[in-house]
């Protein structure tokens, strides 16, 4: 009971009344603490913005950005099932400020940027670990001029500036989208935080890393890859121009 009580103070909470989430009540805890650590805090910055979400999955955080105060925002997935179940979401006020389409991330940043288009606020959010060209969608993030980018992302422990190349299936709605047709296993990379510092620099960002020390110990229930300590790690990087 005590552990119901505490679930149901979180954001994420109504994810618990839709079909894709009714089994998975620690996957809503997790989102619940990603969101107190990541979104809340942000607010200020957040409200009356017009916000860019990368890989929006079914618009969780799109819906996340919405209710912090944003003013538009506009989500990109490559999934049409995801955007579809948007759908399903709560609160038509909220849901009335966000736009989902499906389609390549890439695309759709270099269709924004062609457009003239601009965002304050970019989130690259669970995405970063999953592409190859890291670089070309720093470089066109850049190009829409926000005034901070957040990214969320599995990051190699590795000392130096590298990226470590892996693979995943395609098949896994979390996991990256096929990159040619037909594709079962994409290739990704794990920037270590020494190359996200480097390709942030050249591109003018200053780079914050987000300290999940702060989160008491008793609280990271579901957090377990933010706290690795071999490998790699979860972490979280504000960018914001120089």
């Amino acid at each position: 009971m005590g552990q119901l009580r505490h679930m149901k103070q979180g954001f994420f909470d109504f994810l618990t009344e839709l079909a894709a989430y009714a089994e998975a009540p620690s996957a809503v805890e997790r989102l619940n603490r990603r969101h107190k650590m990541i979104i809340k805090p942000l607010v200020p910055q957040i409200s009356g913005a017009r916000v860019l979400d990368l890989a929006a999955h079914d618009g969780r955080w799109a819906h996340a950005f919405a209710a912090a105060g944003a003013s538009e925002v506009v989500g990109i997935e490559g999934r049409s099932d995801l955007v579809d179940r948007y759908a399903t979401f709560p609160d038509p006020e909220t849901r009335a400020r966000v736009r989902l389409t499906v389609g390549d991330i890439f695309d759709g940043l270099e269709q924004r940027a062609a457009a003239g288009e601009s965002f304050d606020v970019i989130g690259v959010l669970g995405i970063f670990y999953h592409i190859m060209d890291h670089f070309r969608l720093l470089r066109l993030v850049r190009a829409l001029g926000p005034k901070m980018v957040i990214i969320d992302s599995e990051f190699s422990l590795r000392p130096a500036a590298v990226i470590t190349l892996g693979r995943e299936r395609t098949d896994n709605p979390l996991n990256a989208i096929a990159q040619v047709p037909g594709q079962q296993t994409a290739v990704i990379g794990i920037p270590s935080p020494a190359a996200l510092d480097l390709m942030a620099e050249v591109l003018g960002f200053s780079v914050e890393w987000l300290d999940w020390g702060t989160v008491p110990k008793h609280a990271r229930e579901g957090l377990a890859d933010y706290y690795r300590t071999e490998r790699k790690c979860r972490m979280t990087a504000l960018l914001r121009p120089l």
